[in-house]
């Protein structure tokens, strides 16, 4: 398994347009074969980060899910709304495994 880290530079003064996308994206996500673990948007601090977090089981199925997303009609309006809106300003992703064990809830 392994996690893919999103970290998005955004416009602080549409920070709802991005949470908009997040919404979308927690629909869309987990239907073409991610699990997502959430969108989190700026509250204290950097009012510019935010990030989109979400595990899969491998490079591979990475590819296929990027496919599947693509193909996805809310995936491509979501692709369409940030292009049209301008509110991500960049995007970088880091794909990390997990090296420790895992705490309990």
């Amino acid at each position: 398994m392994i996690t893919c880290f999103i970290q998005y530079q955004i416009d602080p003064t549409k920070k709802a347009q991005f949470e908009q996308y997040a919404r979308n994206w927690g629909q869309a996500i987990p239907r073409c074969g991610a699990d997502l673990i959430g969108y989190f948007s700026p509250h204290e601090g950097s009012s510019a980060l935010a990030y989109g977090v979400y595990s899969i089981e491998s490079l591979a199925a990475y590819e296929q899910y990027r496919a599947r997303l693509a193909a996805d009609p809310l995936g491509q309006e979501n692709y369409q709304f940030a292009k049209q809106e301008r509110f991500i300003l960049k995007e970088d992703r880091t794909f990390l495994k997990l090296a420790s064990e895992n705490f309990p809830k």
